[in-house]
């Protein structure tokens, strides 16, 4: 493990490989699991702020899901603030292309400009995630075996998890956070 900025990065985020692969896996991430994407309160409050300028980028089971449990929930299982569901599936803010595949309609509506702030950090960050303490912030890879794709998509094209994930880091800790990453990779972790 490692100390940056009082955030304690595990070796695997040095260490081992990753890109997603949406052809292969078709953004399972969004449909399976117990619960909603994490969210940060200020994330909760934004998606409630801006709900109107989202919706058009959703299919109609989302705004349904999003008319009866709001914009975000408390998980039932922890607590926590989490998007909602559509009938305990996928993510209410999930749109399915014509492949088939799951996006996000958050981020859509941010890549076209209609709202200023991208999708949960917490879905951005994958497969890394946070856990905040007293004293300072865990941050693990997370493997879950839906991702097997990119874990080969990421062998195949070298690709180490910080890297593949620079802009969600600089978004949630800042550009000289991912700098001193690259230095610890490069002193520790470079074979």
């Amino acid at each position: 493990m490692t100390d940056i900025e009082g955030k304690i990065i595990s070796r695997e985020v040095f260490t081992e490989q990753f890109v997603c692969d949406l052809g292969a896996c078709k953004g399972a991430c969004c449909v399976e699991g117990d619960s909603g994407a994490p969210l940060e309160k200020e994330e909760a409050q934004l998606l409630k702020e801006n709900i109107e300028k989202i919706i058009p980028y959703l299919n109609e089971k989302g705004k349904k899901s999003i008319a009866v449990q709001g914009t975000s929930i408390n998980d039932p299982y922890d607590g926590e603030l989490v998007t909602p569901l559509n009938n305990g599936k996928e993510c209410a803010y999930t749109v399915f292309d014509a492949n088939g595949t799951a996006k996000c309609g958050i981020e859509l509506a941010y890549r076209e400009n209609a709202i200023s702030f991208n999708k949960p950090i917490s879905c951005h960050l994958y497969p890394i995630r946070t856990v905040k303490y007293q004293n300072f912030e865990a941050v693990n890879y997370h493997k879950w075996q839906i991702c097997e794709p990119a874990r080969e998509c990421g062998v195949k094209l070298k690709v180490k998890v910080y890297k593949f994930l620079k802009e969600p880091l600089v978004r949630k800790y800042g550009a000289d956070f991912y700098k001193k990453l690259e230095e610890v990779d490069s002193l520790y972790f470079k074979a």
